[in-house]
């Protein structure tokens, strides 16, 4: 129990992040339609890691967590590559009702060039060790996302983040 506790208590002092790329889309506007309010560090936040560690997700040193659900057999990306993904970001959990935005909601894959600042730190360190195939579920504490600024109204200050990730292509 002790151990639970402090390794929750390490996690939530990493907890937060953000998003890659904010733009106002309908998936958005649902969100902020339907009213969806959340504190960072919620308790709901705090169940969350705690089962992250029980489902064997592997961390990273700069806090990031990740479980692989499906491998990849392809070739990993090089800083300065441009990438093809999907994803779909929560707040609180996956799959919660707080979903906030998802490439595949929309039906169109987005790309970035990884490794050069263009999304935040916890999707650079994740699709960088990621090969092309391979899908992820992340977790993204603050200091690997927007911190305490939040994002668009939307994601609140110290929000963790939850990506169901997809490294799709190379270009």
């Amino acid at each position: 129990m002790k151990k639970t506790l402090a390794i929750a208590a390490a996690v939530t002092l990493l907890a937060g992040g953000g998003v890659a790329a904010l733009s106002m889309n309908s998936d958005r506007r649902t969100f902020v339609q339907k009213g969806l309010a959340v504190a960072g560090g919620s308790a709901a936040s705090l169940l969350s890691v705690q089962q992250a560690v029980a489902d064997d997700y592997k961390a990273t040193g700069s806090g990031l967590k990740y479980k692989v659900t499906t491998e990849g057999t392809g070739a990993k990306p090089k800083a300065g590559d441009y990438v093809q993904t999907q994803y779909t970001g929560w707040l609180d959990d996956f799959e919660s009702e707080k979903k906030f935005n998802s490439s595949r909601d929309r039906g169109r894959p987005f790309s970035f060039r990884v490794g050069t600042g263009q999304v935040i730190k916890g999707w650079d360190e994740a699709f960088l060790d990621m090969q092309v195939g391979e899908r992820r579920n992340i977790i993204i504490p603050s200091a690997l996302g927007y911190g305490d600024r939040g994002a668009g109204g939307i994601i609140p200050g110290g929000a963790t983040l939850y990506f169901d990730v997809e490294l799709l292509a190379i270009q």
